[in-house]
């Protein structure tokens, strides 16, 4: 069964003038199934984060359809769009998006209060998904007091703690180093196998995209080819490369 659909997506910047409009994607179809793993990759300028941000409903498309857990999301108000995304769907980013004056435990609950969930309903699932994370040891402390991966890990806590249909990551592991990053990817990993999470990511990291069951490669705004897992993790992240290396990727991606 799917979870989303994306139809012929066009995303189209316009400029001063129509000589001055950028295509940024030139009518991308995709499907992802429940329950799967997906990274999009390609170069610098590919749109890999437009598509994402147009997938996920934080920016508008030009012309096609998106559709997820069976809602066309392109014809929603601006209302009805932010309460579909609170309640559907997770969001982690490169930067974390913490609320510094918040405790780790008050920004991963925050979702659940905005919802107006039962206050014991609140504190259950938030000391669970934390556990799961080991940060729980951590949870009374400010963003600002512990490391990057500590933080990362509390924003995918957020991102999770509505059981989200589909859970969106932007470069999560863009401000990691190599240890923080692993730990991060071994979240998502949990998430997508034992919990069944539909993660959809856009990432230059060929090692964080070889967590992944697809890759989806990406290049002047059209799907330039695709790849499923085969063998072990080294195998796919071998294969990664090669495409990466078949279609132009950047310096950092290589």
């Amino acid at each position: 069964m799917s979870v989303l659909n994306a139809s012929n997506v066009i995303k189209i910047y316009k400029g001063m003038g129509k000589s001055n409009s950028t295509k940024a994607l030139n009518g991308i179809s995709l499907t992802i199934e429940n329950g799967e793993f997906v990274a999009i990759m390609g170069p610098s300028g590919s749109g890999k984060t437009t598509l994402l941000n147009i997938l996920s409903g934080i920016d508008k498309l030009t012309s096609g359809d998106i559709e997820i857990s069976g809602q066309s999301i392109n014809v929603m108000t601006k209302y009805e769009l932010a309460l579909f995304r609170r309640q559907h769907l997770g969001f982690v980013f490169q930067e974390f998006n913490l609320l510094d004056s918040l405790t780790l435990k008050e920004n991963v609950m925050l979702p659940m209060i905005l919802d107006s969930k039962e206050p014991e309903d609140i504190q259950r699932k938030t000391n669970e998904v934390m556990s799961m994370f080991n940060i729980a040891d951590i949870m009374g402390k400010y963003p600002y007091t512990v490391s990057g991966g500590q933080q990362q890990r509390a924003a995918i806590s957020r991102a999770i703690i509505n059981n989200p249909d589909m859970i969106f990551a932007d470069e999560p592991t863009g401000n990691l180093d190599s240890k923080s990053s692993k730990n991060v990817m071994n979240c998502f990993e949990k998430l997508n196998i034992i919990d069944k999470n539909t993660i959809l990511i856009v990432t230059h990291d060929s090692f964080a995209a070889s967590f992944c069951n697809r890759v989806i490669f990406i290049k002047d705004g059209l799907i330039n080819m695709e790849i499923r897992k085969e063998g072990t993790r080294k195998d796919f992240f071998d294969n990664i490369l090669g495409c990466l290396a078949v279609i132009g990727g950047d310096k950092d991606d290589l």
